[in-house]
């Protein structure tokens, strides 16, 4: 499998692992409709990762949702990675029509041209998310390994962020979040990226077509945008800080998420490409560990050398969760991957690829007053 067609490939991830394929002696095609919430106005002047690519792979300008476009796509690849999609939880839950046309409909389209026309495709790769565990998973001393549902706002405007036993009520122990755990998204892009992997194993195996889907925690690392207010804790937080803004975290600061670093989230994605028994598999991919949000605020400060105000508000985002992070014993397993970035030393390298770049216009307040408006914000 050496022609490879990445969706989304002008992304943070996709960009990333077009260039370390090429390395790897592969011919890359990108499909990108190259959004202007990622690449800004005029992607050729504002988008670093864009043109990372450019002059690199075959690149065509389309979008998922376009069967045309898929088709242009197609011409001779051996793979494809399917990584366009729109993301963010927050935003997910009032741009309803939007997310699920191009996850779920894209998804779908894709599917449906490998099932009724004449290609060379063998194996498709998708990413699903860490989102659609909803809350993770949990170990409860009377009931053992539980799922908690989405918490409740009557308790989380009280205050109590904490999940409990939903068989006795009681207090919860965080575990890992293994590939057979409970499927509940708590948010609309977390069910979209759901349906995403299904539909990938559902039709590949009857159609001949090899399949493999990720589900990807927090990555991030160089090169993501900084100027996205909906998604990215790192980027969102470090452009308030480079803008002397304060921070305000969200519940107690005590929530938790497994931040794996891109070179990481790369490694495990090619891996599942190139190894013959990832076939039919779902793999978590993370690095094991998890880091709340106050201490992600708290370090970000001191390797900018910015001291900002951090404010432990209370507030919440209704589709939010608590806590997960990933069991990724499968994939060490079957893939031998091993995250090589623990979060100390990939944060440090973020922060040293921030301090380089020019200082971004804060966009926050405004995403955060649209979320009030739809009600989602508290």
């Amino acid at each position: 499998m050496r022609k490879v067609l990445i969706t989304g490939g002008a992304g943070f991830i996709g960009s990333n692992l077009a260039l370390k394929l090429i390395e790897r002696g592969y011919e890359v095609t990108v499909l990108d409709n190259l959004s202007k919430q990622i690449h800004g106005d005029f992607p050729e002047n504002t988008s670093p990762l864009y043109n990372s690519i450019k002059d690199k792979v075959h690149f065509i300008y389309g979008s998922v949702t376009s069967r045309e476009d898929w088709m242009k796509a197609f011409d001779g690849q051996d793979a494809v990675i399917h990584l366009a999609a729109e993301t963010g939880t927050g935003q997910s839950m009032y741009e309803i029509e939007n997310y699920v046309n191009t996850n779920i409909g894209g998804t779908a389209l894709l599917l449906d041209i490998l099932t009724n026309s004449k290609h060379t495709i063998k194996r498709v790769l998708v990413a699903e998310s860490r989102a659609i565990y909803g809350e993770g998973k949990y170990h409860c001393e009377k009931c053992g390994d539980v799922y908690p549902m989405e918490r409740k706002d009557a308790d989380l405007v009280k205050g109590d962020f904490e999940c409990y036993c939903p068989m006795c009520g009681g207090k919860l122990k965080l575990v890992a979040t293994t590939e057979d755990s409970a499927i509940h998204p708590s948010s609309v892009y977390g069910i979209a990226k759901q349906v995403q992997g299904q539909l990938v194993h559902l039709v590949c195996p009857a159609i001949g077509v090899e399949s493999v889907s990720f589900r990807y925690q927090n990555v991030y690392g160089p090169g993501q945008s900084l100027s996205n207010p909906y998604t990215g804790i790192l980027s969102i937080f470090s452009t308030r800080i480079k803008n002397h803004n304060g921070i305000n975290i969200f519940e107690d600061g005590k929530e938790s998420r497994d931040f794996v670093y891109i070179d990481d989230v790369v490694d495990a994605t090619i891996l599942g490409l190139e190894v013959p028994e990832a076939n039919g598999h779902v793999f978590n991919v993370g690095t094991g560990v998890a880091t709340d949000v106050l201490t992600v605020a708290k370090t970000l400060c001191e390797k900018y050398g910015i001291e900002v105000p951090i404010t432990v508000s209370g507030n919440y985002r209704l589709g939010d969760i608590r806590h997960n992070f990933a069991d990724i014993t499968l994939a060490r397993n079957i893939l031998g991957f091993e995250p090589k970035w623990n979060f100390s030393d990939g944060i440090a390298q973020f922060c040293k690829w921030v301090d380089l770049q020019e200082i971004q216009e804060d966009k926050y307040e405004a995403s955060i007053e649209e979320m009030k408006k739809k009600g989602l914000y508290k």
